[in-house]
């Protein structure tokens, strides 16, 4: 495993971060322990959840993990926003939920501190200001080490750091967008931002909820019965399969599938390494249900891609763009 410098803070993280999203969801407590194991012992020292995964029983399991581990060995990731309860101030980024948040994830994780922690969205109903200010406190106080974003625009982001930069207040050193072969309009803006401000970029669903993990070929009707998609499709919360079983999703895949052919990789591989050869990208978040795809995800790092064959990935997932994208792309052209 190799590893990256996670923006400018100086912190080393592996190249690939570990998802805990479904511990204790699909993922059970030894199973679980089993996925952290290998990951540790391929040299993985970056490792992400939240609070609300599971309501606190990923944290929950992951502390338990890491009861058994030096604790300085590993970057510790959670995020704060949605429903923690029942009540109206239990969700949001409002500095009580904030910092009821923090102690809850630190209790849950038996650590002393979390390494980052992140907005796991925006929240218009709290000001910018406000949600700086109580993390800022946080750092402060020696509860979190660092902070990011997750799920923002373009403008929130920039708007985040200049408010940062104004009041001399911790700023957001990372942010964990979607990002993926099926999913390029990070691209427009929010990466943009990122190379200007050296933000790290740690992206979540790198294989879109199993759609890049190569179950899905054109011509099926359905999903897998065992995919994240048919789950997803049951119980009505991810991504469904009427979302992208349309003609670009196939197109992708099949380009997908010619690639992992040429290069003896599996589809799944090759998605996260396109991903990996993306400068402005730290570390793929990757999940796993099962040990077998936390080995077949690993497989990602320690090769790369061709430039033609990144070119030919990048051709068959463009993702149309209309104006200012469009006319900003056209001059870089023309002035080139």
């Amino acid at each position: 495993m190799q590893y990256r410098l996670l923006g400018k803070t100086g912190i080393k993280v592996s190249e690939l971060c570990l998802g805990t999203m479904t511990f204790g969801r699909e993922t059970s407590e030894t199973d679980s322990f089993a996925i952290l194991d290998a990951f540790a012992a391929a040299g993985g020292n970056f490792i992400d959840t939240a609070d609300v995964y599971s309501r606190g029983i990923s944290e929950e399991i992951l502390g338990r993990w890491l009861a058994r581990q030096r604790r300085e060995d590993f970057i510790i990731a959670t995020k704060v926003r949605f429903p923690m309860g029942d009540g109206p101030n239990d969700t949001g980024l409002s500095r009580p939920h904030i910092m009821n948040g923090i102690e809850a994830s630190l209790k849950r994780l038996q650590v002393d501190y979390v390494d980052l922690y992140q907005i796991h969205g925006w929240d218009p109903l709290t000001s910018i200001t406000e949600i700086l200010r109580s993390l800022t406190d946080l750092v402060r106080r020696g509860m979190v080490r660092h902070i990011g974003a997750s799920n923002v625009t373009g403008w929130q982001l920039q708007q985040a750091l200049e408010i940062s930069r104004h009041r001399d207040w911790e700023s957001f050193v990372c942010l964990q967008p979607q990002y993926n072969l099926l999913t390029r309009a990070t691209e427009w803006e929010l990466l943009d931002v990122c190379r200007q401000e050296n933000i790290a970029v740690i992206p979540w669903s790198p294989l879109r909820g199993g759609w890049l993990s190569g179950k899905f070929k054109r011509g099926m009707e359905a999903p897998p019965v065992d995919s994240r998609i048919a789950i997803a499709d049951k119980n009505g919360w991810g991504e469904r399969w009427s979302n992208y079983n349309n003609e670009q999703t196939w197109h992708v895949l099949d380009t997908l599938f010619e690639v992992a052919k040429e290069t003896g990789k599996k589809p799944a591989q090759v998605a996260i390494n396109w991903l990996l050869r993306n400068d402005v990208v730290t570390a793929p978040i990757v999940g796993a249900r099962t040990l077998e795809q936390l080995t077949v995800n690993l497989g990602a790092s320690g090769w790369e891609l061709t430039p033609e064959q990144m070119n030919t990935l990048n051709d068959a997932s463009a993702t149309p763009v209309s104006y200012p994208y469009d006319a900003d792309a056209q001059w870089q052209r023309a002035r080139d």
